[in-house]
């Protein structure tokens, strides 16, 4: 007999998390209530009250101890003065060369987690908002003149925010510091804020109107409106996209942001597994790239089940490469989106160490980590992490907080993670982590691509000067030129500095192709010369009953650069027991 509540199709707890079942102020509203207050408040002070104390102290320590020495050594007269100078001011830099280390990341941590977000949240509201004046039939030329305004006026208004915030916080601010200062820190606290706060309020004003012109001014993103051709001779290399499997570790589990909306299990993967082994066969493949979240949550189980399933095709196994999304390392609870984890929680390393260890049993002796003194091509990932194994092992199996100390440094120095090409006119493979830092479920979704992967990414580009590349990474660097459902498809999703990322690209975007996933929507379109794919997920947006779809994407090499050919659609039937109608 058919149970009255049918288990394998799951029930209204299926549903709690997902996001596309619930608003994103119905979201929010649940939060406030489920949140830890205690927790929250020592994660802000860690995350912004520490650093912006750090940087707000440096002119106040820097003023008085420049104060101290100098009264030195106007005391002391003769030709030892000028000796006693220079050993005051090696003293001075080799003692405060890890102060200004530590302001200097302090501040980039706050200008991504703070001003950068303000700006994008001004842009993409006011581009929201225009775009519900847009008629439907609105060509591309009206679509890209809206974005570049918007940009443009996004940049006057979060600068016109940002001056009031700084006028208002001058009068508290102090740029002298004294040793008596130094006596008494406690009284440097109010100064030392009311600094940071003008600092980054200034900042935010200036780069505001720098990034809104630097936006509205720069070739806005468009759909593509005709795939390439390349001679028949040309080098062609045919590239299978998949992005956002998100799978889970039990055989009838459903996916946070889909809930019952989506298919349940891991039996859609297993079919188009199946599916990409049998057109390898006939017509072989030369990469499966998958561009984040494997895994719906970074689990253990669920990282077992993506490994068994990519193993048990070894023709796709050899040449699969694949790239941290925020699901696999961001997601600090799968059941409970209002979970925060301190930055000093182990949590958040051990689901690091758990994708770095699924890449490198996948692609390590395949892949090289970049050479961070050169900044070419270093050795392959299984070498780099040979003297670490030991210890992430230790810390996999205890869990410690001081077993995770050092572990950030592992991770972030394994990324850009490269596939050089063979030869001079190859193809290689650079991939990005694009996850910023958070420790909130509920902002788990922000990207963020780290000046020196940029950096190291370029360097790596330019060793090779006549081959063509994928930059592969898993949030999209633009938004659409679409009008979005929601304005929480815009918010925390998308690159944070994904206009300096893509301005970066630029003078190499005639032999580039960005590949991303992230939006679980196909999209193919340009930024001017660099060409934008958009993986969907073949498991995600979709019922049990209806199909999904993946492409094969060909590239060719023509006229010293990249050429994009028409995709290969393949479209993924649901099986017959899905199509009977399993859900009640």
């Amino acid at each position: 007999m058919r149970p009255i509540i049918e288990p394998r199709a799951g029930d209204a707890e299926d549903d709690a998390c997902s996001t596309k079942k619930r608003s994103l102020l119905a979201v929010a509203g649940s939060l406030l209530g489920e949140i830890n207050i205690p927790k929250l408040v020592l994660a802000w002070v860690i995350l912004a009250l520490i650093p912006g104390v750090l940087l707000g102290l440096v002119p106040l320590i820097a003023t008085a101890w420049f104060a101290s020495v100098s009264g030195r050594v106007y005391a002391i007269a003769g030709i030892g003065s000028l000796m006693l100078l220079a050993l005051f001011a090696a003293i001075g830099w080799y003692a405060f060369r890890p102060l200004f280390r530590i302001a200097e990341r302090n501040f980039w941590s706050l200008n991504s987690l703070v001003v950068q977000p303000g700006y994008a949240i001004c842009r993409e509201g006011l581009r929201h908002l225009a775009e519900r004046f847009l008629t439907t039939g609105a060509g591309e030329t009206k679509r890209a003149y809206l974005r570049a305004t918007t940009a443009i006026g996004a940049g006057l208004l979060a600068c016109g925010i940002a001056s009031a915030i700084a006028l208002t916080a001058w009068p508290h601010t102090r740029w002298s510091g004294g040793m008596a200062d130094l006596a008494d820190p406690l009284r440097l606290i109010v100064p030392a804020l009311a600094n940071t706060i003008f600092v980054m309020a200034g900042y935010l004003a200036v780069a505001s109107l720098a990034w809104g012109l630097a936006d509205g001014l720069m070739d806005q993103p468009r759909d593509l409106a005709q795939f390439d051709d390349a001679p028949a001779t040309a080098r062609r290399w045919r590239v299978a996209h998949l992005s956002d499997i998100h799978v889970v570790g039990e055989r009838y589990g459903f996916r946070i942001e889909s809930g019952r909306a989506g298919p349940r299990g891991n039996e859609r993967l297993h079919q188009v597994f199946a599916r990409l082994d049998a057109i390898h066969a006939r017509e072989p493949l030369d990469l499966l790239l998958i561009t984040g979240d494997m895994t719906d949550a970074g689990r253990s189980a669920e990282w077992a089940e993506f490994l068994d399933a990519v193993a048990a095709y070894p023709a796709l196994a050899e040449r699969c490469y694949i790239l941290p999304g925020n699901h696999d390392v961001n997601i600090v609870d799968r059941a409970n989106p209002a979970r925060l984890e301190l930055p000093a929680s182990p949590s958040k390393r051990l689901r690091e160490m758990r994708a770095l260890s699924a890449m490198a049993s996948l692609q390590g002796d395949r892949v090289h980590v970049v050479d961070w003194e050169g900044k070419g091509i270093g050795p392959s990932l299984t070498k780099a992490l040979e003297p670490h194994r030991k210890t992430i092992a230790a810390f996999a199996d205890a869990g410690s907080l001081r077993l995770s100390l050092g572990l950030g440094d592992i991770w972030d120095r394994a990324f850009p993670m490269v596939l050089p090409p063979t030869e001079e006119e190859g193809l290689g493979l650079v991939l990005l982590n694009s996850n910023a830092e958070t420790h909130f479920s509920f902002t788990n979704a922000l990207g963020l691509v780290g000046e020196e992967d940029m950096r190291a990414m370029l360097a790596v580009i330019a060793q090779f000067p006549k081959a063509c590349w994928i930059v592969a990474l898993h949030h999209h660097p633009v938004e659409y030129p679409q009008p979005a459902k929601a304005f929480s498809e815009r918010i925390g999703t998308a690159l944070i500095n994904g206009s300096l990322f893509l301005r970066k690209l630029k003078p190499h975007g005639h032999r580039i192709v960005a590949m991303h996933g992230h939006r679980h929507i196909d999209w193919i379109g340009r930024c001017g010369p660099l060409k934008i794919i958009s993986a969907p997920s073949p498991v995600m947006e979709a019922t049990d009953s209806e199909p999904t779809h993946f492409y094969i994407h060909t590239l060719g090499a023509a006229d010293g650069g990249l050429a994009l050919l028409a995709p290969q659609r393949i479209d993924m039937e649901p099986s017959p027991a899905d199509a009977a109608g399993l859900k009640s």
